[in-house]
């Protein structure tokens, strides 16, 4: 049974800062380099004239660096493939679909996520739900990939806030 997770995190910047460094190529190599993957390529950036951004990335993350949970039920590196996609500013937030999937794995995640101003800063409300189809020990890698989202998120709003101060 597919699991649901909410989480949010504030950002050291502006809607617009944020939807800006969505926007450029180089934020998200560099943020793919920094992300601890073992090996990670942008597959896909797309502007649109309204100002909403497609992007497709894939991480990989070499088998003998996968915990043991995973390994029980993949073998080889995995392939985590994840594609965003954000609508232009409307009004002063900006919403998103998420997508994730390894290609060869019983695993998916879809989401929504929001960014939305809170102060000075900007939230970003994600709403995630993880689905492992592995009878009887689904709901713990479920869970574990919950863990992980948590995680990711947390690094990926650290990232973008230093970006911005380095590149805003």
């Amino acid at each position: 049974m597919p699991r649901s997770f909410d989480m949010a995190t504030d950002y050291e910047g502006s809607v617009e800062q944020i939807l800006q460094a969505f926007s450029d190529e180089q934020y998200w190599l560099a943020r793919l380099a920094d992300s601890g993957a073992d090996d990670a390529t942008l597959d896909s950036l797309r502007i649109s004239p309204d100002g909403g951004i497609d992007v497709a990335t894939t991480q990989v993350l070499r088998a003998d660096r996968l915990p043991a949970l995973v390994t029980q039920f993949h073998r080889g590196d995995l392939h985590i493939r994840r594609v965003e996609s954000w609508t232009g500013l409307v009004g002063n937030t900006a919403d998103a679909t998420v997508n994730g999937n390894i290609p060869g794995a019983p695993v998916a995640l879809t989401g929504s996520a929001q960014l939305i101003p809170s102060d000075a800063r900007a939230r970003l409300a994600l709403r995630a739900t993880v689905e492992v189809r592995i009878p009887l020990v689904g709901g713990k890698v479920e869970n574990f990939i919950g863990t992980q989202l948590v995680d990711l998120l947390i690094a990926e709003q650290r990232f973008t806030t230093r970006w911005i101060a380095e590149n805003g």
